[in-house]
């Protein structure tokens, strides 16, 4: 659990004014919109009507929707949208019933403009870990890069965004919130997957295969690319 902090309140650009809350608030969309994944399907949290594709279910007061009504919506739609009030506080109830970790990572880039991605799972994917006590979000991410990547990143540029998602680890749920760098790379090393995490391949990339690499990436990865390639 953490105290929201100033970065993510002045992030979340929306027409209504959003209190401080018990859990930081990913990046939002330019209009409030906030979002959670469960793998590859999303949970919005929205003041306005769900937009198309959506299955939406509207908080009425301080009804709030658990955890296990939230995972049952998910079982029988891709996407759904919760419309609410309060996105803080709907956000903050949904939380409660999770194991809050808080995580950073990102994107090292070359100075040929290759960019460090991981293999894991199948899926083409970003380096990540959790943040340790008394390590800023920054440091962590360098740190996370260099196990997983053997790349260390010379220096932090640019936060990108931040994300959340939500997995079972061994019978525990838990929401990830991940802090995400543009880092740069004076030395172009050769990387090393750090095969103990499960990632079988790490390769520097160049900026026109982004998009062919990230086509099964998660949403949160696909996210973070679109956050970079502006």
């Amino acid at each position: 659990m953490t105290a929201q902090n100033d970065f993510s309140i002045k992030n979340v650009a929306s027409t209504k004014p959003i209190a401080a809350g018990v859990y930081t608030l990913p990046s939002a969309d330019a209009d409030g919109k906030i979002r959670v994944y469960f793998a590859d399907k999303e949970l919005l949290f929205t003041y306005e009507a769900a937009p198309e594709g959506y299955f939406a279910v509207k908080q009425n007061g301080d009804d709030n929707f658990s955890r296990a009504k939230i995972i049952t919506f998910l079982g029988n739609y891709n996407k759904v949208a919760v419309i609410c009030d309060d996105l803080q506080q709907a956000f903050d109830s949904l939380a409660n019933e999770f194991v809050w970790v808080e995580a950073a990572g990102g994107i090292v880039k070359s100075g040929d403009d290759e960019v460090v991605m991981i293999c894991r799972n199948s899926r083409w994917d970003l380096p990540k870990g959790h943040r340790e006590e008394g390590e800023s979000m920054e440091e962590c991410a360098v740190r996370e890069v260099a196990e997983e990547t053997g790349v260390r990143a010379s220096r932090v540029e640019r936060e990108l965004c931040s994300t959340v998602h939500c997995y079972n680890l061994f019978g525990k749920w838990e929401m990830k919130y991940t802090s995400w760098f543009e880092m740069s790379a004076d030395e172009k090393t050769q990387p090393v997957p750090q095969r103990e995490e499960g990632i079988v391949a790490a390769e520097w990339v160049a900026r026109d295969m982004i998009a062919e690499k990230i086509k099964t990436s998660f949403p949160t990865i696909k996210n973070v690319f679109a956050s970079f390639l502006k």
